[in-house]
């Protein structure tokens, strides 16, 4: 007779390669899938009934900033109740290693805005260090990208300052020793310091050593220092790095503008021209019209050198900050529009959270300028905001229709770009993957479940090398998420984003059942993968 530790029963399998789904039960022993079929004579420890519903595995996020929230909560709900079951840290050139132990606590002042304040005191020495501290300690899996500006901070300081022989060899040995240590590849950001005070020439040569390791190299385009990257633009220099390494290349959350929505083919113009010269580039997407970030990272290059306490010298400095507020208010007039920046994050000053910029400024009786740089000087820097949703429904529509066809192409996958930090955080962070598998996929009927659920789960497994991950399929780890293909929907808002997604009763982690009737059980499963 069978014996099983859980049996997921009467469910439709979708097992995450594209192909047809099926009518099976799937059998569970420890953390494997031990059996696919008609188990209905077996015996079980536990029976999960999915009668009406989806049998998928579990999914795969690509893009995410949980590595600071999973430190101080385990269980991490907004992504679990998702259905997602691996992370991907390391995302856009910053993190918490390989780092000494001083500039650990550099770069977890500098970026807690965005990443929020895990222990001061834990090992983030090497790449090995760091997923020790989440291996079976948290409920989720993890993933890591050994992010260029950590790296950088490492050999250099927190300095614009190019590397010399010596620096740069240190920082090809860290990528490299990163990527041996299980690292699932390298990856360089838009705006965070230290990492765009590096040109196009060093990402060449750092991504020369991710090439000879046979990895990936994620790139969100460059925003910061565009002078110093080829062609002036991010998108153009991931693409000479890849042409002329030979690397492979993978754009995080590639989309359309949204105030300029349905320019699919302007967007994509010089990655369809790379790919036929036989780049391998992939891309990722979250179904929202605007991003996040952390306040700090707006202030001009200058102003960021030395890092965070030669930054907040210069926010109290009376000359410096005549300075700043004449390049702030005119970069403002020019490119953020000011009434689409909302505070998700401000620890000390959280009855301002949800607010605008001029709104806060108005309320603190200054100008837009001034208002920014008092609250970052008030909180230590740690301030997260996110774009305001589109006024115009049209460009809205037209966006998510963008998203949609975006993600019938065979190079994109799926991400929530989780930034979990204050209470009035992005709503990706609780409904990215909902939002695409229920919402848009009912509304725009472009994708079959099939293919997008291979989208979330067997795609991203084969991009970045997790291996016996993102199929259902006998000996692979048992990541599974039960979710009902009718109902499954995202709940988050932007107005009230914390709000848990429907549909989605069961997700199983390594063979531990991790959400339980759409209730996180406590178990920490989650492994450092691959």
């Amino acid at each position: 007779l069978d014996l099983f530790d859980l049996i997921i029963s009467g469910g439709s399998v979708v097992d995450g390669s594209g192909s047809a789904m099926y009518r099976a039960d799937v059998g569970i022993n420890g953390e494997y899938v031990d059996a696919i079929g008609d188990l209905s004579s077996a015996q079980t420890a536990r029976i999960i009934d999915a009668t009406g519903l989806v049998i998928s595995p579990g999914f795969i996020d690509t893009h995410t900033h949980s590595e600071g929230a999973l430190l101080t909560d385990s269980q991490h709900a907004n992504g679990l109740r998702q259905g997602i079951t691996t992370l991907i840290l390391g995302l856009d050139g910053m993190s918490y290693a390989p780092l000494s132990p001083d500039n650990y606590r550099i770069h977890r002042h500098y970026l807690g805005g965005l990443l929020g304040d895990p222990p001061e005191d834990l090992d983030m020495s090497s790449v090995a260090a760091f997923r020790a501290n989440y291996h079976k300690k948290v409920a989720i899996n993890t993933a890591y990208l050994v992010p260029q500006g950590t790296v950088r901070l490492e050999v250099a300081g927190f300095r614009d300052i190019p590397l010399d022989q010596h620096a740069l060899a240190k920082a090809k040995r860290l990528i490299r020793e990163g990527i041996e240590q299980g690292a699932v590849g390298f990856s360089t950001g838009g705006a965070y310091y230290p990492g765009p005070w590096g040109d196009t020439q060093e990402f060449i040569e750092l991504c020369k050593t991710v090439r000879e390791m046979d990895s990936v190299y994620v790139a969100e385009p460059r925003r910061a220092n565009a002078s110093r990257a080829f062609g002036g633009d991010g998108v153009l220099e991931a693409l000479e790095i890849a042409r002329q390494t030979g690397v492979k290349l993978h754009l995080s959350h590639f989309r359309t503008d949204f105030k300029n929505p349905g320019t699919i083919e302007d967007r994509l113009g010089p990655v369809d021209a790379a790919k036929s010269e036989g780049i391998d580039c992939t891309l990722d997407i979250y179904p929202y019209p605007t991003g996040s970030s952390i306040s700090v990272s707006v202030l001009p290059s200058y102003v960021q050198d030395g890092g965070p306490e030669a930054i907040l010298r210069r926010l109290t400095d009376p000359a410096e900050r005549q300075k700043l507020r004449d390049i702030l208010s005119e970069e403002f007039e020019m490119s953020v529009g000011l009434d689409e920046v909302v505070f998700t994050y401000l620890p000390k000053n959280s009855h301002l959270e949800g607010m605008t910029l001029p709104d806060v400024a108005t309320h603190l009786g200054t100008t837009v300028a001034d208002a920014l740089c008092d609250l970052l000087v008030d909180e230590n820097l740690k301030i997260g905001y996110r774009g305001a949703p589109p006024h115009n429904v049209a460009n809205w529509r037209q966006h998510n229709l963008d998203c949609m066809n975006l993600l019938s192409r065979p190079d994109y996958m799926v991400c929530s770009d989780i930034t979990p930090a204050g209470s009035f955080t992005h709503p990706r962070s609780f409904g990215a993957f909902p939002r695409f598998l229920g919402r848009f996929r009912r509304e725009f009927n472009i994708l079959s479940l099939e293919q997008m659920v291979h989208r979330m789960t067997d795609r991203p497994a084969q991009r970045f090398g997790l291996t016996k991950r993102g199929r259902i399929e006998k000996g692979h780890y048992a990541d599974v998420v039960v979710f009902d293909a009718e109902r499954i929907i995202d709940n988050a808002t932007y107005d009230d984003p914390r709000q848990f997604p429907t549909g989605i009763p069961f997700v199983v982690v390594n063979g531990q059942v991790a959400v339980d009737h759409e209730r996180c059980t406590g178990v920490l499963a989650g492994q450092a993968v691959p």
